[in-house]
């Protein structure tokens, strides 16, 4: 019987208190840099049944390793939290052409032959039905690992996020990202500008409406009075000129399946690929030693296409979003609303943005 990745459960859940109480040695970010490399297993076997499953489909299949910055970040936001129990370190993430492929698919899934564990209820994190505040719709299962060789013993029990969405959601979850990325406001986390975090709410419930006969989190809300209250919010802050203003990376992605995408505090794309996953893992985490405020993050993808179109937020194309969100406050007030002004901008720094704040 293998040794639990890191050593043991205990001693992953005592490095993850060490991280919250800023006391973390050397030896216990080794720990967490060997449980968090042990769930690549756990990815590999996921998606590869995943993109089994969705041969010659138009559904999208990509999976990535939870960046170690979030890692951190969901250990100070939950104090309770266990590391050994974080569910969605490895991640793969299906894009649906709509609504109803998403649901036929995941019933399917869950009435497969399928070793693994599914972790939660039906309906628990189907952010569909029950959108966030935040705007943000999606499904989520958790599965635990199993396994039955004694060579990978040691990861059973270990978890793995499968994360659906349609290609709306994802335009809205891009550019929510790409936000967090050049503003330092994070939406998704109800943390910086609440006026951001108030738009995109109001964007999610536009292309609800608009595009897929469903709705977000103002259903309370008229057509009319739904783009009225964008528009005013939008106006305020600027966010489509600011989408709009951003270049579009167009940074080279090889064949190469495993990649690591650096978003730096500049705002500039850089692109390391691997052929082979333990290498692209070594690099990882001796990238994120000399991280030095970038945003580092490894992911995998068939095809190097798929891979932009699944974490465009790391190219800063919000190019979808923009469109929907202006054919959608069309379609609902029933006349064009929203003009193609473009002003050119960059991404600030925290010490400017902190001298704005003081400024009258």
């Amino acid at each position: 019987m293998n040794d639990f990745p890191g050593g043991s459960r205990s001693r992953v859940n005592k490095a993850g208190e060490r991280i919250r109480e800023a006391t973390a040695t050397e030896e216990d970010l080794r720990v967490i840099d060997s449980w968090r490399a042990a769930h690549r297993g756990v990815l590999n076997t996921f998606q590869a049944v995943l993109r089994m499953r969705t041969r010659q489909s138009q559904v999208v299949v990509a999976q990535r390793h939870k960046r170690k910055s979030t890692i951190i970040g969901k250990l100070h936001r939950f104090p309770k939290m266990q590391l050994s129990r974080m569910d969605d370190v490895a991640g793969c993430r299906l894009i649906f052409p709509s609504i109803e492929e998403l649901y036929q698919f995941r019933e399917k899934l869950h009435k497969a032959r399928f070793k693994h564990e599914l972790k939660n209820d039906v309906d628990r994190y189907d952010y569909i039905k029950s959108p966030k505040s935040t705007g943000y719709r999606g499904v989520h299962d958790i599965y635990s690992y199993d396994v039955k060789s004694d060579s990978g013993s040691h990861l059973k029990g270990l978890m793995v996020e499968l994360q659906y969405r349609t290609n709306i959601q994802h335009a809205w979850a891009t550019a929510v990202e790409v936000i967090g990325f050049i503003t330092e406001s994070q939406p998704k986390f109800q943390e910086g500008d609440s006026r951001y975090e108030e738009a995109m709410a109001l964007a999610g419930e536009i292309l609800a409406r608009a595009f897929e006969n469903n709705h977000g989190p103002h259903r309370q809300l008229t057509n009319d009075e739904v783009v009225r209250l964008f528009l005013a919010k939008e106006r305020e802050i600027g966010l489509l000129n600011m989408l709009r203003s951003l270049n579009s990376s167009d940074t080279d992605v090889s064949k190469k399946r495993n990649t690591i995408l650096i978003f730096s505090d500049s705002g500039d794309l850089e692109v390391h690929t691997y052929k082979d996953a333990t290498d692209a893992l070594r690099a990882l985490f001796e990238l994120e030693r000399q991280a030095d405020g970038r945003d580092i993050v490894l992911v995998r993808a068939d095809t190097s296409d798929e891979i932009r179109f699944a974490f465009k937020n790391y190219f800063s194309d919000a190019t979808d979003f923009i469109n929907l969100v202006g054919q959608g406050c069309e379609i609902l007030s029933g006349r064009r609303v929203i003009s193609e002004s473009k002003k050119r901008v960059r991404k600030k720094k925290p010490a400017e943005q902190e001298q704005e704040k003081g400024q009258p």
